[in-house]
């Protein structure tokens, strides 16, 4: 008679997603995540403000290149961030599920929507340009062109109720726009957020465009909001209270705010303004060339 194995299960470890590399909180604190009936899930990090002032130094290395790169290049690395998610969508339909306590069909659709979202702003790199942008008429010999640039790097607080649908629709319009992102991921319910950050290491994404924090973010937010190398804050999942201490702190060196804004359904069009609350403006004048009677010079 053979004896009946009995196998220990193998436990994930979260971690953070710093800079391309997952590291594990600077502090070593760690705080558990329950599911919606209070079972345990896991411990995950809990981020300190070392943690979040390595992220923005990650933001800003990655922020360069990453904004110089073609529209059409972006757009590729956001599809294929959506395949990747493809490959892996029975482990964020069983994450979001237990996150957010929702049946297996309702999980799916969350993660179906999630990965549409991807799809929706990959096709928007290289079109929100030509939006937004234009070539303006003047009294003169000059072209006037309007062109939309990136702010700079952005503080995102993820929504706390929607934990991946939500996530992916504050960082996919960032960082579609050339921006780079510091995001607090939902306190109560992070596991969806790290576990994407394990996807976007492996879709051709450079390390330090997203990078993801877990915690708490009342005690990181105020840190970010006033950072000197933090250009813009989406406020998008924080409270009354937090938002406005917030926005007060990201007054300080002129960050742009986006301020919490009511989202009754995450899966609903998103439209544009999410991608140009974090763009600026830049015209330029350019001279036609003579005009005399022989007309232009070129």
């Amino acid at each position: 008679m053979s004896e009946t194995s009995v196998r220990l299960n193998v436990f994930k470890t979260y971690k953070l997603y710093v800079g391309g590399k997952f590291p594990r909180s600077e502090s070593g604190r760690v705080y558990e995540v329950t599911d919606s009936k209070g079972k345990w899930l896991a411990n995950a990090p809990l981020s300190s403000r070392k943690d979040a002032r390595d992220a923005v130094v990650a933001a800003r290395k990655a922020f360069g290149g990453w904004a110089g790169a073609t529209a059409y290049n972006r757009g590729q690395i956001l599809y294929r961030i959506a395949e990747m998610l493809e490959g892996r969508r029975d482990q964020f339909v069983r994450e979001v599920g237990e996150a957010e306590g929702l049946s297996k069909s309702k999980a799916a659709a969350v993660v179906d929507a999630a990965i549409d979202r991807w799809v929706w702003y990959a096709g928007w790199t290289d079109k929100i340009g030509q939006v937004v942008g234009a070539a303006n008429p003047v009294a003169g010999p000059f072209f006037n062109l309007s062109t939309p640039e990136p702010t700079g790097v952005v503080t995102v607080v993820a929504p706390q109720d929607s934990s991946f649908l939500g996530l992916v629709s504050v960082i996919a319009p960032v960082i579609a726009t050339g921006n780079t992102a510091v995001v607090i991921a939902s306190e109560k319910a992070p596991l969806p957020a790290l576990s994407l950050g394990e996807v976007l290491a492996t879709s051709d994404l450079p390390g330090g465009v997203v990078n993801i924090l877990s915690g708490k973010a009342a005690e990181m937010g105020p840190h970010l909001a006033a950072h000197q190398d933090v250009n813009a804050i989406d406020l998008a999942g924080a409270d009354t209270a937090l938002a406005k201490e917030l926005e007060i702190a990201a007054a300080d060196n002129l960050k742009r705010v986006l301020r919490p804004q009511p989202v009754d359904d995450w899966a609903a069009d998103p439209g544009t303004s999410r991608m140009t609350a974090f763009l600026e403006t830049k015209t330029v004048w350019h001279p036609t060339g003579s005009l005399g009677s022989g007309g232009s010079s070129y």
